[in-house]
Formats: structure tokens, C-alpha cells, sequence
């Protein structure tokens, strides 16, 4: 039997809530994604209208999906149609802020254009990075696959995100693909997770994961998923 270590309490209580979301997917609770081109995961919208739809999102995302400045915006290459959805909504109904995004996604009132434009995204190739080979990035790597000593392997990204920051298939509407990310993007989610400021993860776990780092693992981890 693997021994678990870290924080007890914490542990628990992630370990709860991992097991409750996943009871959720394989029960049903969390709608699957229909696969299709590139094995991606684009729902049930349309990527040929969504790529029209999206032109303005492709402004600052890229009409590839990936970046136009990777200070700023996200690369939402490959991503899960169904988290691309939800991040979406969030954002129109105020459960996560931010200014420019919140605009943007109040011009998407039709539900079945929100669907499209998900799945244009999601049939895109998918986000890669470049490693850097740094010892930030190896550092990185033993966090992202072992978690901390206050967070135990609970904490370990991987659980989620799985091998390679690569999704979670199924559940692909609560854990996104990360790998190949903006690293300066992942840092900023994370220390909104860690400061209260982004709110809207599945159980309150990414923030209960991102208060057990501390600023040099997030930089590390971020420095590694960015290169995966």
C-alpha cells in the first residue's frame, strides 16, 4: 500500500473531494465529450461554424489557438471543448472575473455558438511546449508527479491533469489540458486560486492545492507544465 504523506487534514479533504468529482463523471453526473479528429474532444458543436464565430476570440488567442502574447491570454489549442464551455459561462454568469474576458464573453448569448466555438478550439492542434531542462523545471516535474511534504502525493497535479498535463478524458470539463501552456498564464491562475481571487474550480480543490504551494513551487511547476 502506497503511504501517503503530508498534511492529514488536507489530504482528507482533497482526497474527498477528488473521489466525489469522480464519482460524478463515471456516473454521469459530468457530461462525456464526443471524440473526433485528432482524438480531441469537441462535444457536440460544430467546428467548421465555430471557426467563423470565433474570429474575435482568435484576436487575442490566435486563429491556431495558440497565444498571441503569452503574457496575457491563454492557448486554448486542444483544449477540451467542455471546459472551454464552462470557463466561458463562468464568466458570463460572474463566477470567475476578469475584465476582458468577462466582456467578451457577454457577446456569446447563443448557447449552440458557445457550443461551436468550443469545438473549433478543441479541434485545433494541440498545445506543446518546449522544455527548458532547468532545475526550476525538474523541480517542477517532482511536484507535478509527487506533490510536497504539506500536500502528499494528494497534491501531486497529476492525479488531475494527468501524465503530461494531457486531460483527464472523461472528465474533461473540470480538468483541462495544461501541458504546453503559457507558464506565466499558469502562474497567475495559480495565485488566484491561492489568494481567493478565482474561485470557480470543481470543490474548492485548486484552491486547496494552490495554498499548499509555495512561490517557488508555483514558479517551478509552472515552468515545467509550460514545457510539456
Amino acid at each position: 500500500m502506497t503511504k501517503f504523506k503530508g498534511n492529514r487534514s488536507m489530504m482528507n479533504r482533497i482526497g474527498t473531494f477528488a473521489a466525489l468529482i469522480t464519482m460524478l463523471v463515471f456516473a454521469g453526473g459530468v457530461n462525456a465529450e464526443t471524440t473526433i479528429a485528432g482524438g480531441m474532444s469537441a462535444g457536440d458543436g460544430d467546428p467548421k461554424a465555430g471557426k467563423s464565430k470565433s474570429e474575435l476570440c482568435q484576436g487575442c488567442h490566435g486563429a491556431d489557438g495558440m497565444s498571441i502574447d503569452p503574457t496575457s491570454f491563454p492557448n486554448l489549442a486542444g483544449q477540451y471543448a467542455g471546459y472551454i464551455f464552462k470557463q466561458v459561462q463562468d464568466f458570463q454568469l460572474g463566477n470567475r472575473q476578469d475584465d476582458t474576458m468577462s466582456a467578451m464573453a457577454a457577446t456569446v448569448t447563443d448557447r449552440q455558438d458557445l457550443k461551436d466555438i468550443s469545438a473549433y478550439f478543441a479541434t485545433r492542434k494541440q498545445m506543446k511546449g518546449k522544455p527548458t531542462g532547468s532545475k526550476v523545471a525538474k523541480a517542477g516535474a517532482k511536484l507535478y508527479d509527487g506533490g510536497n511534504k504539506k500536500l502528499g502525493t494528494y497534491g501531486a497535479c497529476v492525479r488531475c491533469h494527468g501524465k503530461n498535463g494531457k486531460g483527464k478524458g472523461k472528465a474533461n470539463a473540470l480538468f483541462p489540458i495544461i501541458g504546453g501552456q503559457q507558464k506565466a498564464y499558469i502562474k497567475k491562475q495559480l495565485n488566484d486560486f491561492k489568494s481567493g481571487k478565482r474561485a470557480n474550480d470543481p470543490a474548492g480543490m485548486m484552491a486547496m492545492v494552490a495554498k499548499g504551494l509555495t512561490d517557488k513551487e508555483i514558479e517551478a511547476v509552472a515552468d515545467y507544465v509550460s514545457g510539456l
